[in-house]
């Protein structure tokens, strides 16, 4: 089974899309095996943010996840990443394709609604990020 990191952005749980948003992916056979609200300090965002360190978006990438509290969740199920990916859509909102929670929930690039892992391996270092492995249930 894969696993993939989602985050429902502050811009979305500002304006009360979390359950919408977590609730598409759940409809979707993916299992919700964790879950937290939190407010990310800007060394964890820097961390979680580090494959775009030294890009000139990097600096008001940090400043919107630290803005207000975020949801962070773990879906497991088969093909979960390229799954949940398909959900969420393209980054820009304006170029996402119809249905996708991004185009439906997303307001531009920057405030998009929602991050998902893009790969195994950065899903397994994002995860371990706001997740300590008994926090998640099998």
């Amino acid at each position: 089974m894969e696993r993939s990191l989602v985050l429902v952005k502050p811009i979305a749980t500002e304006r009360g899309l979390a359950g919408a948003i977590i609730g598409r992916i759940q409809g979707a056979g993916l299992k919700l095996t964790a879950l937290r609200m939190l407010h990310m300090d800007k060394a964890m965002a820097e961390q979680h943010y580090a494959v775009h360190k030294g890009k000139p978006f990097f600096n008001d990438l940090v400043e919107h996840i630290t803005s207000k509290p975020v949801i962070a969740a773990v879906f497991e199920g088969e093909g979960a990443i390229e799954r949940i990916r398909k959900l969420v859509g393209a980054t820009d909102p304006a170029k996402a394709e119809p249905g996708t929670i991004r185009r439906d929930y997303g307001l531009d690039i920057r405030r998009n609604s929602t991050h998902a892992s893009d790969s195994p391996e950065n899903a397994e270092k994002e995860i371990a990020i706001f997740f300590k492995d008994k926090e998640i249930f099998r």
